[in-house]
């Protein structure tokens, strides 16, 4: 599980390295972190002197890896602290995990976290039917009140959603069209 553990996290965050170091006469070990190139490696350093990302990515990495078929797995805003990069190399790991039996509930806000999960559907290592993704949604009515509405879009097996909730997957590109566009035009 330790090897397992340190070579995700080193996928998720290229070089790391994890060091646990036993305390004598009791249950508990040191953890550390080094930093490796392909030429050398850091000094290694405690958790508290590291990003926040490896230590809040640690123990999710230890329940997705060490979690067997049929075991639930619930999960909530793992993208946490992350690179994208890592975002979406959580989300691979999310599929690879679903893939072997293993049953896992994401709450997310993360688009890097669900394209992880739509390129291992895109690279055959998870079936589209094996996995669901929800968008939940508050809408205001006329009266003043919300409604609560829930957008289920099915994923095809290139990994593309038939449909896109508003507001998610498009943020990019309207905030592209805004830089892109006049900025005298938007003052007017």
């Amino acid at each position: 599980l330790r090897d397992l553990v340190e070579t995700w996290l080193s996928v998720i965050s290229p070089g790391v390295r994890l060091r646990l170091t036993p305390i004598a006469g009791s249950d508990v070990v040191q953890l550390s972190f080094a930093f490796a190139t392909s030429r050398e490696e850091s000094s290694y350093y405690r958790p508290t002197n590291v990003g926040f990302g490896l230590t809040y990515t640690l123990p999710i990495l230890v329940a997705l890896l060490s979690a067997k078929p049929g075991h639930l797995v619930l999960l909530e805003n793992p993208e946490a602290h992350l690179h994208p990069r890592g975002q979406a190399q959580l989300g691979r790991l999310l599929a690879l995990c679903a893939a072997d039996g293993v049953q896992v509930i994401v709450e997310t806000h993360s688009d890097h976290v669900l394209n992880g999960i739509r390129l291992a559907v895109h690279h055959k290592e998870l079936k589209p039917a094996e996995t669901a993704f929800h968008f939940f949604e508050r809408l205001e009515t006329r009266s003043g009140s919300a409604l609560h509405v829930v957008t289920t879009p099915q994923i095809d097996p290139t990994g593309r959603f038939d449909r896109w909730p508003d507001g998610f997957f498009d943020e990019w590109e309207r905030s592209l069209d805004a830089l892109l566009s006049d900025p005298s035009a938007d003052a007017e």
